[in-house]
């Protein structure tokens, strides 16, 4: 928390966080934000655990954060998400895309509905959002985005994850294409491209030695966490970054560079 009188990277700026009620990097980078002064709204597809986020934020940096029960899938709801932000803060300002699905399958054995549902979420979804919040961003004249790629959509994976790799690939196109649009308005656009990162949600699925394994193979040697990424979220929506859009930041503790 910062002291009284001293401003923050972010202060006066209004957030959307999406899918932010997990244990991962939604909420770490709505907090990070939060603590450099953003007014952050944080959304989620899971309404108990998005409002228990809101309450606790809410608890934590003393004024009242807005949870909203969104499906990115929805464009109802995330039409509705950008008018309520409107609504309680009158801008929008920052927009971080980190909702994601996946489900694996090799591509021999997947159907239809599978291939859609991970396309839905990743790439449409992050599509909706952006285009949600453009207006408001253009009739401003500012704003930054940051989106949620993968490592999956730069190099591909060999592990069931076809559908997803093509959806942060998407993600990685839809950042560079949108930046070029939108650059002449005063809007930034850019993606993040993270290798593994530790959640609750990965302990509960993979044993231990799983992260171990993982993390020799990592020049700096460990395995990423929800704050690395909080960071380089703060960093690209803040004006520290105020010359950079259009880019596809990869951190992954060095082992892009590992075969």
């Amino acid at each position: 928390m910062r002291g009284r009188g001293v401003v923050g990277l972010l202060d006066n700026k209004v957030a959307i966080v999406t899918a932010a009620a997990g244990a991962g990097i939604g909420q770490a980078s709505a907090r990070r934000m939060a603590e450099e002064g953003a007014r952050v709204v944080v959304t989620d597809v899971h309404a108990r655990r998005v409002q228990e986020v809101a309450q606790s934020m809410t608890s934590d940096f003393g004024y009242e954060v807005l949870g909203l029960t969104v499906d990115v899938r929805n464009v109802d709801d995330v039409r509705g998400m950008v008018d309520a932000t409107i609504e309680r803060h009158g801008r929008v300002d920052i927009l971080m895309n980190n909702a994601g699905f996946n489900k694996l399958s090799p591509v021999w054995e997947m159907d239809d509905e599978t291939w859609k549902s991970v396309i839905d979420v990743n790439l449409t979804g992050t599509f909706h959002c952006i285009r949600a919040v453009l207006p408001h961003m253009i009739e401003q004249k500012s704003g930054a985005i940051v989106s949620m790629a993968s490592m999956a959509g730069w190099v591909g994976s060999s592990d069931g994850e076809a559908h997803y790799s093509a959806a942060k690939a998407g993600v990685m196109g839809l950042t560079r294409a949108v930046a070029a649009e939108v650059g002449k308005h005063g809007i930034r656009v850019n993606a993040i491209s993270p290798s593994l990162i530790y959640n609750e949600f990965l302990e509960r699925i993979y044993p231990k030695e799983f992260f171990e394994r993982f993390a020799k193979r990592v020049p700096l040697g460990r395995v990423g966490e929800p704050s690395d990424i909080a960071d380089l979220v703060l960093f690209l929506a803040s004006d520290m970054s105020r010359y950079i859009t259009g880019e596809v930041v990869s951190i992954s503790g060095g082992s892009v560079m590992v075969p």
